[in-house]
């Protein structure tokens, strides 16, 4: 885990909010904030704009796993998430939520970076895979389009795939363009016309 990480804290117990301070200061050269009530929390978390957020919570409820994971926008950052007990489901929940690490029995010091590194990794892992798959449902999409595009052509010009494929790819040449760019153009501007 890279040093110099910002880390907030949230923490309502002061008593237990030093012991996860002194514990993260032991591991690294963190930033750390500590947030000690959750009144508007995501707008606290979001002004800070951590690299990890670290929850520890005796006794959760679905609605406040669920509460407290949307405020801490795990879609931005790693999310870990420590609770003395729970309930059957709730690490399902929690794990639905976004959060990157969810551990039962509660926070303890010696362990604490291990699992940090563990719920940046997680995180970073799911962020490669929404990425990918953003750009998989993308280059889906372009496809579509450019088969739709070469549809067009085929019956305007009266050729084949080949040939209406050929044609879009020498227009893109032609204009520095994308090929997905020119059909999408061409698909705008038949349905203008029809």
């Amino acid at each position: 885990m890279a040093q110099n990480l910002s880390i907030v804290v949230v923490e309502e117990d002061r008593e237990r909010a030093l012991v996860i301070v002194d514990a993260l200061r032991e591991a690294g050269d963190y930033e750390i904030h500590v947030l000690g009530s959750r009144t508007g929390l995501a707008r606290q978390i979001k002004a800070l704009s951590p690299d990890v957020v670290l929850i520890d919570i005796e006794n959760p409820s679905r609605d406040m796993l669920e509460e407290l994971a949307i405020a801490s926008d795990p879609m931005e950052r790693a999310v870990a998430m420590f609770v003395d007990r729970s309930d059957e489901g709730l690490s399902d929940t929690a794990i639905e939520a976004g959060v990157s690490t969810y551990v039962v029995d509660g926070l303890q010091p010696q362990r604490l970076k291990p699992i940090l590194d563990a719920a940046i990794a997680r995180f970073r892992m799911f962020q490669r895979m929404r990425t990918e798959l953003a750009e998989t449902k993308k280059a889906l999409e372009e496809r579509k389009l450019i088969d739709r595009a070469k549809g067009m052509v085929m019956k305007a010009r009266g050729v084949d795939e080949d040939e209406a494929y050929a044609i879009l790819r020498k227009a893109a040449m032609d204009q520095g363009k994308r090929l997905a760019d020119i059909a999408a153009s061409l698909v705008t501007a038949a349905g203008l016309l029809s």
